[in-house]
């Protein structure tokens, strides 16, 4: 079966023996104030890839190499790489039968969280990198613009002109003749005699009867 691991840009030569991808749950177990227990189911948290994979420091025949043979100080700086750029990379294990049928690929955007290599007498001058990879979600603020409220402009009302106290009612006087009766009197002033009711009522500490008036009495005429 042919078995390729890709990791960004690099295929490892020769493929891990084991790959381990852990699905870690979120879910939480509390204890009730019964003493039973409940689960509370949380959304699944980021998944975790591990394995060793072998680094040849030989050209060997059953490796796959992009391109040229590269040695393991190579891969070593591309892993070293990846660290630095703080970027994620497309994890990737494809599966293939003899007969060119794929099984089934896995393909993961993945965070370089932890490399490290040793020198083990049993793989001879090759090395042994031991890699840890955290699935990678991408993710982002979102910007809300408010819209500051207009403000109010303030309006400007006409002014109003001052209030003016009515001007008092101008009046003159008029000093009974013989004669005289309120009618009359009233003729003389407003144009008609029906109006004596406006100087009967403006002299009654006068006049107690309308009709009975006499030479000499000064009455007020209203306007």
């Amino acid at each position: 079966m042919a078995y390729e691991v890709y990791l960004g840009r690099i295929l490892f030569p020769i493929p891990p023996e084991k790959i381990t991808v852990k699905s870690n749950g979120g879910n939480k177990t509390v204890t009730l104030i019964s003493e039973s227990e409940v689960n509370l189911l949380k959304s699944e948290k980021l998944k975790t890839v591990e394995f060793t994979v072998v680094l040849p420091q030989m050209k060997y025949p059953a490796a796959a190499y992009l391109g040229e043979y590269h040695s393991a100080s190579y891969y070593l700086d591309q892993l070293a790489a990846l660290i630095r750029s703080k970027r994620p990379v497309q994890f990737i294990v494809s599966r293939t039968l003899p007969s060119g049928k794929t099984l089934f690929s896995t393909n993961l955007k993945m965070a370089l969280e932890d490399w490290e290599f040793s020198d083990d007498v049993k793989e001879g001058f090759d090395i042994a990198v031991k890699i840890k990879l955290k699935e990678y979600k991408t993710f982002g603020t979102k910007t809300v613009y408010i819209a500051p409220e207009t403000p109010e402009v303030a309006k400007v009302e006409e002014e109003r002109p001052a209030e003016t106290s009515p001007e008092p009612q101008q009046t003159q006087t008029y000093t009974v003749k013989s004669g005289d009766c309120l009618w009359k009197i009233a003729k003389q002033f407003y144009g008609n005699g029906a109006d004596y009711t406006k100087i009967f009522n403006a002299n009654s500490d006068q006049i107690s009867n309308p009709n009975l008036i006499y030479p000499g009495q000064t009455f007020v005429i209203p306007v």
